[in-house]
């Protein structure tokens, strides 16, 4: 019976890499092959040196004048010299094209992996981001990229430089002299030992490195986010104080790594000095004797050299390793990460004649945070570093139990409830951010399940309590759901938004930027403008989520204006807490406990006495009594 396949988390990072990059693969054999001839090319020089000399002691009887049928040491001498220049030349030419494609591969691969990466993370489920911290999501997209090419710009030749220079100088060793083989690589095993109980010790270092870097920039990013808030608590010395924690701690991480690893030369330097004394002393003697040519006794001694010593750069080729070890790891753990919600194939069908796009139906839909989360807490960024960045799956109380909600096509419903009531959830589960639990989801009839993204979400125009704009003109945030709409659309879509007029008194107009999350703009300028960039896409369905829980009164009232203009021509959804602004919904859904505990419009609810009625007069001071028709 053949054994399971090991877990991806066991399989050697390089083995997973390879299988990552097929259509690189022509590329690292050549770039390998290349290095192995440079490295070869490297090694003959050594070995030149030890003809020169034998042409200088043996005269006529030298190995080039016998190869070559040539007595007269200067014509041998000018042999060699061409053959030492086509060796350098080989060697020169060898270094040019490894060193090329090493590096083009790096880059490519360090980019591939970076899109693959981004393009993998935006469409894993909002699950999965709520159970990792952000800082180490940026240290595998920026860091951890960047480790990795540099290991394969350096790290890969280097590696591959000193196992062939291992093995050719071995093999000149014993061609030579057995005895001196077995002296001169006495070092090697220590060596070899040496570097194996340094790798262990090192790799756990390398990893607490991700992790504090990881921590370090989740706390700067978030420090940066929130600045105003900062500075309006005067917090920025204790911010200052947590960053310089965090960042000591990164420091210290580095250090730890860094001691272990800058010891490892020191050592290494003490067992090629026993090696080259040993060929020195007894290669020699063996010389001396007449047991060994001179020429090839200095051969001996260089090539002592060129076996050992590289050996000195062996530290900073396993420090190269590790880190890239470490990085190709969480970039590949990261890839791997399941994406649990996944794209439909089902396109919306084209509306029939007179008939209105949008109508969406909740049958005893059931939803709890632990069911969205469930695919996502098998995933790792870093595996060794799970219980810093997810969160413990624990069971979570459900959210929805068995919601029924119908909003027909064309009209205008909104959904309020005390906090906690699911209200929110609604939307993201029409918006497929989790997939219900159970019960069935349906938009114009056919499943959300089965819609592809782009048509589920293009159906969609979402607007939220965080009015999010991107560092870019006002111009270019009204096009990111409609990237080709013309300017008299987007024009029209800020009228419709009551956001026109604000636009045009900017410096630039709709040229103007709007920096970064839209800073330059007040709270109100920046809810009308995402409520235009979801009219600009010309939706099917509105949602508006708290869309003006955080403007004052006056462009409350701009806003109400404009909704009652753009709901004409669609299906519109609003979550609510300010029962003033959806009054006048065709149909008003009042939630508690994950269930519809009323539905009916504004007068009908206040006219049943219960859970509306209670907001109403909480929010207005208004009494029961108070309404007309209850004197």
């Amino acid at each position: 019976m053949a054994k399971p396949a090991p877990p991806t988390t066991e399989i050697h990072p390089l083995t997973r890499l390879w299988r990552r990059v097929p259509k690189y693969r022509g590329k690292i054999i050549r770039a390998t092959s290349l290095t192995v001839a440079n490295q070869l090319a490297d090694v003959l020089p050594e070995l030149l040196i030890g003809v020169a000399i034998d042409i200088v002691v043996r005269e006529d009887q030298s190995f080039i004048g016998t190869i070559f049928d040539v007595p007269d040491r200067e014509e041998q001498l000018l042999i060699l010299a061409g053959i030492t220049a086509v060796v350098w030349m080989i060697e020169s030419l060898t270094q040019f094209l490894s060193d090329r494609i090493w590096k083009n591969l790096s880059q490519s691969i360090q980019h591939d992996l970076r899109m693959d990466s981004y393009r993998h993370v935006q469409e894993l489920e909002l699950a999965w981001f709520e159970d990792r911290a952000s800082g180490r999501l940026m240290t595998v997209l920026g860091d951890d990229v960047n480790q990795l090419e540099r290991f394969l710009d350096i790290g890969a030749s280097k590696i591959i430089t000193t196992i062939v220079s291992t093995i050719a100088v071995g093999i000149v060793f014993l061609t030579i002299s057995p005895l001196l083989t077995l002296l001169a690589f006495l070092p090697i095993p220590v060596i070899v030992t040496g570097s194996l109980v340094f790798q262990r010790r090192l790799e756990p270092r390398y990893a607490a490195v991700r992790d504090e870097a990881g921590a370090l920039n989740g706390l700067i990013g978030g420090n940066l986010g929130g600045i105003a808030t900062i500075k309006a608590f005067a917090a920025e010395a204790s911010e200052a104080h947590r960053v310089e924690r965090a960042s000591d701690a990164y420091a210290d991480a580095n250090r730890k790594a860094i001691t272990l690893s800058v010891a490892f030369v020191p050592l290494i330097r003490m067992a090629i000095l026993v090696g080259f004394i040993v060929t020195l002393v007894v290669g020699g003697h063996e010389t001396l004797n007449g047991n060994l040519e001179v020429g090839l006794y200095s051969v001996l001694v260089f090539m002592t050299q060129r076996l050992l010593w590289p050996l000195t750069a062996l530290g900073e080729t396993l420090d190269l390793y590790q880190r890239g070890m470490a990085s190709t790891r969480n970039i590949l753990n990261l890839l791997d990460a399941p994406i649990g919600v996944q794209s439909g194939t089902v396109e919306l069908p084209e509306p029939k004649d007179g008939q209105r796009p949008g109508a969406v139906r909740f049958d005893g839909v059931t939803f709890s945070y632990d069911d969205g989360a469930s695919v996502a807490g098998d995933a790792e960024v870093d595996d060794e570093a799970d219980d810093a960045t997810a969160v413990e799956s624990k069971p979570v109380a459900p959210v929805l139990r068995g919601l029924d909600l119908d909003v027909p096509a064309g009209e205008t419903h909104a959904i309020v409830g005390a906090t906690g009531a699911g209200k929110s959830t609604v939307v993201k589960l029409l918006l497929r951010l989790y997939d219900a639990g159970g019960g069935s989801l349906t938009l114009d009839g056919v499943p959300v399940r089965d819609l592809t993204f782009a048509s589920l979400r293009g159906a969609i125009g979402y607007v939220g309590q965080d009015t999010f704009l991107f560092d870019g003109t006002v111009a270019e945030n009204l096009r990111y759901g409609a990237p080709d709409a013309p300017l008299e659309v987007l024009k029209r879509a800020a009228e419709l938004a009551e956001a026109h007029d604000f636009v045009e008194a900017l410096p630039q107009g709709y040229d103007t930027r709007v920096g970064e999350r839209g800073v330059r703009l007040s709270g109100g300028q920046r809810q009308r403008l995402t409520i235009a960039r979801a009219i600009a896409r010309d939706p099917a369905i509105l949602v508006l989520d708290e869309a003006t829980s955080a403007v004052d009164n006056e462009t409350e009232a701009a806003i109400q204006r404009s909704l009652a203009r753009v709901s004409r021509e669609r299906t519109t959804i609003v979550i609510a807490h300010r029962l003033s602004t959806i009054r006048h919904a065709d149909r008003i859904h009042v939630m508690a406990d994950g269930v519809v505990a009323e539905a009916g419009t504004h007068d009908e609810l206040l006219g049943l006495g219960g859970r509306y009625a209670a907001l109403w007069s909480v929010q207005t001071g208004e009494l029961p009594s108070d309404r007309p028709g209850n004197a």
